[in-house]
């Protein structure tokens, strides 16, 4: 029988993750699949936060390097965040997981609007919360996102789902055949490592408030349920295996 390790997740999903190969734009046999495998977390009765990224679709760094107004390039970001989050609940919904859009930035005709009491109740009703359009803030990344809704909703893990990795490396294992993969690290060695986990801003709020993280390979199908499950994978920051 399996033992789950975590109650209450948030999931972080980059935007390139629901590309797949094509490395743009929504990917819909990817979106199915991710959601397939959050599906088995559901039927875990692990409680599912979900953050998703909008790189896919539009990055507010890449459109400010190239002279554009810095907020409005974060905002188009948020807005980016909001269709990949539209696409990953009609994913889930179609596959019969009851599931609630959250957005930082009011839409109410496409989204309710972010609010920690409701979003709380919707996952203590076996309901999966997509948190979309960042924290509603420009110059805050969806990191920053996961690691603040993590914590206002009390979560026990962020699972930072990644492309093309297994875990944090001390250097780019796809340009040095010599990278060493950590299996554990401390928040702090993140900090000072300079290590590409997350932005100093997220890693410093997940070490304050003392929430794991576990970084893992998405594109190995049920590394997710894995992950939830407290399984050995990837790398686990700010707590011990």
């Amino acid at each position: 029988m399996t033992v789950k390790k975590y109650k209450r997740v948030v999931l972080k999903l980059s935007g390139e993750a629901l590309a797949g190969e094509q490395g743009f734009g929504i990917n819909p046999e990817v979106v199915e699949s991710i959601a397939k495998q959050i599906k088995d977390i559901y039927h875990q009765g692990i409680e599912v936060a979900i953050v998703v990224g909008g790189g896919n679709i539009w990055r507010g760094l890449a459109g400010s390097a190239k002279g554009m107004d810095r907020t409005t390039a974060d905002y188009m970001g948020m807005l980016a965040t909001i269709m990949n989050s539209l696409a990953m609940q009609d994913a889930l919904e179609k596959i019969e997981v009851d599931t609630r859009v959250q957005t930082a930035i009011e839409m109410r005709q496409v989204a309710e609007p972010y609010i920690r009491r409701r979003a709380v109740r919707h996952l203590e009703k076996s309901r999966v919360v997509i948190f979309a359009a960042g924290t509603g803030n420009p110059y805050f990344s969806t990191d920053t996102t996961a690691a603040l809704r993590a914590a206002e909703i009390e979560a026990d893990v962020i699972l930072m789902a990644k492309k093309n990795t297994d875990g944090v490396y001390d250097c780019d294992p796809n340009t040095n055949a010599n990278a060493q993969k950590f299996d554990t690290l401390e928040y702090l060695e993140v900090l000072q490592r300079g290590l590409a986990v997350m932005d100093a801003t997220a890693t410093s709020l997940c070490m304050d408030n003392k929430i794991p993280l576990i970084v893992f390979n998405i594109d190995e199908p049920g590394n997710i349920l894995k992950a939830a499950l407290g399984e050995s994978i990837g790398t686990i920051v700010g707590g011990r295996k």
